[in-house]
């Protein structure tokens, strides 16, 4: 009788070497997008673990998915669990809203999505 549960399928993801800020850093060429129509952080983090034990390595968000904190809370979980060794086995994107590129906001925007 055959096994209901399959095994997961591990990706492995070819990189493209950068070459500006990031000390040569590779970023995967394959990563997963976290805007989604309903924000819910459960299906999010869900989503975000998934993809790690997977393989995934490069997330993309923007403070405007509302989005970050579950990744990063996906990420913490990720590292507790021992999936990932550290943070820097990560690519993490995310994006400066338009409503925040004014001289006053661009930091404090940037510090919010780091948090």
């Amino acid at each position: 009788m055959a096994n209901s549960q399959q095994m997961p399928v591990y990706i492995n993801v070819p990189g493209v070497k950068l070459s500006s800020a990031s000390a040569g850093r590779e970023m995967p060429v394959i990563g997963l997008g976290t805007a989604i129509d309903k924000k819910d952080e459960n299906v999010m983090k869900c989503a975000v673990m998934e993809a790690i034990k997977l393989g995934y390595r490069h997330f993309d968000t923007a403070s405007e998915y509302g989005t970050e904190r579950a990744l990063g809370e996906a990420i913490d979980e990720a590292l507790k669990l021992g999936l990932l060794t550290t943070r820097q086995d990560l690519f993490i994107t995310t994006k400066l809203w338009l409503n925040d590129a004014h001289r006053d906001l661009v930091v404090p925007a940037l510090k919010k999505s780091l948090r």
